[in-house]
């Protein structure tokens, strides 16, 4: 089975930043002959703060979007929050993502299977690997072409998520892919003074524990300089740290379901 790179920055802070990254993804999948989607939100309508930065929003975030597949020819994913959202987003993305704290979301699952592209669902906080075939069946009989599942972490008292592996062949029992989220599963949820903290020292240890688990696909968030990244700061991997780790990936031993 094909592995699946996921990799961007949290979320769209300017051109400049989206042509850095993907200028650097098209440099690892031509040494590593990797096909990297290309991940960026244009809207964070979840941070912990009503004052933190959300991006540019949908009509000038997707043309920024647009604007990089045109120009790098690199496949894109993002994420939509609200239904409405599904139909000019899928215009433009291959892979609409659905937030973990809206996995649950009926109307949002449905527009997005309605597109017609894949739907990477993330799997609750606050489910188990298990509980997501009840998605997985909502956008599978609304008509989906492809489903993926991602894992990324369990809260575990205030301000913290754990990551339990077995949800990651449990949910292999129920879509064929699943992707480890290395970076979101590393945060401390609203736990540094009105905004998410956490340790991105642990990411490479979480992208080669899913692998031992039986992930298909791993998903980093990445900026040139992260700590002076507008969302999620605190998490995403530098970016200048990517190729070694998917190398590292890629590498070793056989996937097991």
């Amino acid at each position: 089975m094909k592995k699946i790179f996921i990799a961007g920055p949290c979320v769209i802070e300017s051109a400049e930043l989206l042509d850095t990254v993907a200028s650097r993804l098209i440099a690892i999948n031509k040494r590593l002959g990797t096909d990297i989607i290309f991940k960026a939100s244009f809207d964070k309508a979840n941070r912990t703060s009503i004052s933190s930065f959300r991006g540019p929003g949908i009509d000038k975030g997707l043309q920024m979007l647009s604007d990089v597949k045109e120009k790098y020819g690199l496949r894109l994913l993002t994420d939509i929050h609200e239904a409405w959202q599904a139909k000019p987003v899928g215009e433009v993305v291959d892979v609409i993502q659905i937030p973990a704290f809206l996995c649950r979301q009926t109307d949002l699952l449905v527009a997005a299977a309605k597109t017609g592209r894949t739907v990477n669902i993330k799997k609750a906080q606050f489910l188990s690997g298990r509980d997501m075939r009840y998605p997985v069946e909502k956008v599978r009989e609304a008509g989906a072409s492809e489903v993926w599942l991602t894992e990324r972490g369990n809260m575990m008292g205030y301000n913290n998520l754990v990551v339990d592996f077995r949800n990651i062949p449990d949910m292999r029992e129920i879509c064929e892919t699943v992707i480890m989220d290395c970076t979101h599963s590393v945060q401390r949820p609203g736990g540094a003074d009105g905004k998410t903290g956490g340790d991105r020292r642990f990411v490479p240890q979480m992208a080669l524990a899913a692998k031992a688990f039986g992930a298909t696909g791993w998903f980093f968030e990445v900026h040139p300089t992260p700590d002076q990244g507008l969302s999620d700061a605190a998490n995403m991997l530098e970016l200048d740290k990517l190729e070694g780790l998917v190398e590292t990936l890629i590498a070793s031993s056989v996937i097991t379901k």
